[in-house]
């Protein structure tokens, strides 16, 4: 049984920085494709940053690029998203997904989802 907790959401400034984690357990977890997912009020969630199982490999949403980085410790089972430079329209859930098999940007290939960690970025 994958389970997933994201951690590091907050009520922050435009221009601030935020990292946000996710804690992975199970089995094999680590060899998991893992990517953070974001929906703002009253939108659908959308895809902001995947990651390979080995960290080597990473992809990002073009309205992100620049700003966000992904990245991962296996040793830890984290998987991080760096955020800099933080605008009002970040305001999301942000939520932790894994993938069993290889990295996708598409959501409805994960298999499996945390709760979502809360991003408000105030003007």
């Amino acid at each position: 049984q994958v389970q997933l907790v994201e951690s590091g959401g907050a009520l922050v400034q435009a221009g601030d920085s935020l990292r946000l984690s996710c804690a992975a357990s199970g089995r094999f977890v680590s060899f998991y494709g893992k990517g953070w997912f974001r929906q703002a009020p009253g939108k659908e969630r959308e895809v902001v940053a995947a990651i390979n199982w080995s960290g080597d490999s990473t992809y990002y949403a073009d309205s992100v690029k620049g700003r966000f980085t992904i990245s991962r410790d296996n040793a830890r089972n984290t998987v991080s998203l760096q955020i800099n430079r933080l605008k009002p329209e970040d305001t999301a859930v942000y939520y932790c997904a894994a993938r069993r098999k290889g990295t996708t940007m598409s959501e409805d290939e994960y298999d499996h989802w945390g709760q979502g960690t809360q991003v408000t970025v105030s003007s």
